[in-house]
């Protein structure tokens, strides 16, 4: 095992940063969360509208789906906001697509009817590992849009709409070390880096993984896997109770 000092927070190589998942933050959004993973910050907010799009239309299925973005000052360096570019990257693509099929993996649309929930996950602080806190913390906000729908009548009564919870987290090698839920400066250094985003139940709907310095066998895959899949049961475990509090 890796000395503690090997991480810059004193973390062991099997620990999450703290996390903090702040429920209902929002007071408008029909669901929302503010998620911290260490000094990583992102503000999800779930909006539930009646209907669905054009191509869903008369189907008897809901539609869910998500919008990734970056405030100007998140990092240490300002960036330009896309919308003043007049274009988004395609690294905002990317990480609004992938929140959306994670969210997606654990709905059943028929049960949520001809509805449409829109989670807008912005990045209010940036320390490593925003796409992953922002899933986290979607399935919190997207859990409460459904009550509030529930609650309005457009949603059935009984109707199941979440099949199970999900939850992400990332993974990394560095310095030959498995390390779960890199900050920046380890994202930065790793050899090897992966998102690992899994279901309540322990499956995986997406893995993400990249050799960033040098390629890496399976028995380093297996370990990284398995740090991935106890840090989102742990991420789950503090899902469950913000939402039943």
């Amino acid at each position: 095992m890796t000395d503690f000092t090997t991480r810059a927070d004193g973390r062991t190589p099997d620990q999450l940063r703290p996390v903090t998942i702040e429920r209902g933050w929002s007071a408008h959004a029909e669901g929302s969360a503010l998620i911290s993973f260490g000094g990583t910050k992102v503000l999800c907010t779930a909006s539930f509208t009646g209907g669905v799009p054009r191509w869903l239309t008369g189907k008897g299925k809901g539609w869910v789906t998500a919008e990734y973005a970056m405030l100007p000052r998140a990092t240490n360096s300002r960036n330009d906001r896309e919308a003043v570019k007049g274009k988004i990257g395609g690294r905002t693509h990317e990480i609004s697509r992938l929140i959306g099929r994670a969210l997606r993996a654990v709905v059943d649309t028929k049960a949520l009817g001809e509805n449409t929930i829109v989670i807008d996950c912005d990045v209010l602080q940036a320390d490593g590992g925003t796409r992953t806190a922002a899933i986290t913390g979607a399935y919190v906000a997207l859990a409460d849009a459904i009550e509030w729908g529930r609650a309005k009548g457009f949603v059935g009564k009984n109707a199941k709409v979440l099949l199970d919870s999900v939850a992400a987290v990332s993974v990394g090698i560095i310095d030959g070390e498995p390390m779960l839920d890199l900050a920046y400066v380890e994202d930065v250094r790793a050899e090897t880096d992966m998102n690992v985003v899994v279901t309540g139940r322990g499956l995986f709907v997406e893995v993400q993984g990249t050799a960033e310095g040098a390629p890496f066998d399976k028995r380093e895959l297996d370990a990284l896997l398995e740090l991935g899949v106890a840090g989102c049961a742990d991420l789950r475990d503090a899902q469950s109770s913000v939402l039943a509090s």
